[in-house]
C-alpha cells in the first residue's frame, strides 16, 4: 500500500473516531461537578458527591433522562479541588473547556461555590448547587445558579433558636470561622436569637485554621452563656468538643451545625446530648413527587456503597435532592442551555417536592423553602428528634449534664 493510501486510510479512520465520540457525546449528558479529597471540606464533599452518584445510578437504570423524545444517559465528570478556592477556578474551567461538560454541580459549600460561579458564568453553564447557603452568593447578579436544596444561610437555625427559647435559654454565645459560610451561619444566627428574645453574650469570630480552641472556649464560659453554638465545619466542632471535655467545659444548651453527621456521631461519647439538624433521619419524610424516598434511597446507596466509612447524612440528602431537581429541570427546559434550564428552574419553584424536602427559590436562585428539623444524640438512642413538636418523636434531654455526670 502507498504512502498516500497509508495517510488516507488512517485519516478516514479518526474521522470515523471523531464521529463516534461525537454521536456518543449527543446521547449523553455530561455532567461536571468537583470533590474535596482533602482539606477543611474534604469530609462534607465526600458525603455529598455519594449523593450525585446514587441519583446517576438511578437515572440510567432507567434509562437516562429523555429530551425531545430521546432519552440520554448521565456520565458524571469528577475532578479534585483540595479544598482551594483558587484550585476550584482552574478546575471548574478545566471542566467546561476541555471536559466540555452540559452543566456542573457546584463543589462543596459557599467559598468554593462562589469562586465556581464566577467561572461558570463567565463561560456561560448553569450550575446547581446543593450545600452554598451564604446569602451574599445570592446577590452578586449570577444568572445561572440556582441553590437547590439548602435553605438560606440566615434562616437556618431559626428552629435551633426557637427549640432553645422554649426550653427557657435566655444567653446565647455565638462563635464563627472567619469564611463565609460560618459567618453567615452566625450572623443568621444572632438575629433568630433576638427574634426570639434571647440575649446575644459573646460574638466572636476566630481566624480559619485555628486548632487550640481553649482560651476562646473559657471566654465563652466566663460570658455566662447558657447556649453555646459555634457555626463552623466539622473538623473544628470535633476539635472544640473534645477540648471542652479536657477543660470540663459544658453549657445547659450546646449547638452543633454538623453533629448530625456520622463523622461526628463517631467521636463517640464525646458527641452525646449535643443538639444539631438534619433533614436525614427516619421520622423526617416528605411526600416525594420527584426521585426516591428515603427509605429506598436508604437501599440504592447501601447497594451502591456496601463498603462505605459511613452512613449518608444530610449532606449526601441535600446533594441527591439537588441532582432529583437538576433531572426535572431538564426535562422541563428540553435542553442544557443555561437560560432554558434557569427559567425551567424558576418554572418548577414550589411544585416539587424531594428527599431533601419542598423546592422553592427567588429570582436569584435562592432557595426558599427546606426546613431542618433539631434532633439530638442522646445515649442509648443515637439522633432522636426534638423539635419542631409535629415531627419531634423524643423530649429534649435538657439541661446537657455535666461531663463528670455522664
Amino acid at each position: 500500500m502507498s504512502g498516500k493510501n497509508i495517510l488516507r486510510n488512517l485519516a478516514a479512520a479518526l474521522a470515523l473516531t471523531a464521529c463516534a465520540a461525537a454521536a456518543q457525546a449527543q446521547d449523553t449528558i455530561r455532567l461536571g461537578m468537583t470533590v474535596s479529597t482533602t482539606g477543611s471540606f474534604a469530609l462534607a464533599s465526600q458525603s455529598g458527591v455519594r449523593g450525585v452518584e446514587v441519583w446517576v445510578d438511578d437515572v440510567n437504570r432507567r434509562g437516562g433522562i429523555e429530551i425531545g423524545g430521546k432519552k440520554k444517559k448521565v456520565e458524571l465528570v469528577k475532578l479534585d479541588d483540595r479544598s482551594d478556592k483558587q484550585m476550584v477556578t482552574r478546575v471548574y474551567e478545566r471542566l467546561i473547556v476541555d471536559e466540555k461538560v452540559d452543566l456542573v454541580f457546584a463543589p462543596f459549600g459557599s467559598t468554593l461555590t462562589t469562586a465556581a460561579a464566577t467561572v461558570t458564568e463567565r463561560l456561560g453553564k448553569y450550575m446547581m448547587i446543593w450545600s452554598a447557603a451564604s446569602d451574599s452568593l445570592y446577590n452578586q447578579g449570577f444568572k445561572y445558579i440556582v441553590l437547590g436544596t439548602q435553605m438560606p444561610v440566615s434562616a437556618m437555625l431559626r428552629a435551633g433558636m426557637e427549640h432553645a427559647s422554649s426550653l427557657g435559654v435566655k444567653k446565647v454565645a455565638l462563635l464563627y470561622s472567619d469564611e463565609p459560610f460560618p459567618t453567615g451561619l452566625a450572623e443568621g444566627g444572632r438575629e433568630q436569637a433576638k427574634a426570639n428574645g434571647m440575649e446575644v453574650v459573646l460574638y466572636e469570630r476566630y481566624p480559619k485554621g485555628q486548632k487550640d480552641f481553649s482560651t476562646i472556649l473559657q471566654k465563652v464560659r466566663a460570658s455566662g452563656a447558657e447556649a453555646f453554638v459555634p457555626t463552623s465545619y466539622e473538623g473544628d466542632l470535633i476539635s472544640m468538643v473534645r477540648q471542652m471535655r479536657q477543660l470540663n467545659i459544658n453549657f445547659p444548651y450546646t449547638f452543633m451545625v454538623y453533629a448530625s453527621t456520622p463523622q461526628f456521631l463517631d467521636i463517640g461519647k464525646d458527641s452525646d446530648y449535643i443538639f444539631s439538624h438534619t433533614n436525614y433521619h427516619p421520622a423526617v419524610n416528605w411526600n416525594v413527587t420527584a426521585g426516591l424516598t428515603r427509605e429506598q434511597f436508604a437501599q440504592a446507596y447501601d447497594r451502591l456503597f456496601p463498603k462505605a466509612e459511613f452512613a449518608p447524612d444530610f449532606q449526601t440528602a441535600l446533594a441527591y435532592g439537588a441532582a432529583v431537581l437538576t433531572e426535572e429541570i431538564i426535562k422541563k427546559a428540553g435542553s442544557t442551555d443555561a437560560k432554558a434550564l434557569k427559567d425551567a428552574s424558576l418554572a418548577l419553584s414550589d411544585k416539587v417536592t424531594d428527599m431533601a424536602g419542598p423546592y422553592a427559590i427567588s429570582e436569584t436562585g435562592m432557595q426558599l423553602k427546606m426546613p431542618f428539623p433539631v434532633v439530638q444524640s442522646q445515649p442509648g438512642k443515637g439522633l432522636v428528634t426534638v423539635w419542631p413538636k409535629d415531627v419531634a418523636t423524643d423530649k429534649a434531654i435538657y439541661p446537657i449534664p455535666a461531663w463528670k455526670d455522664r
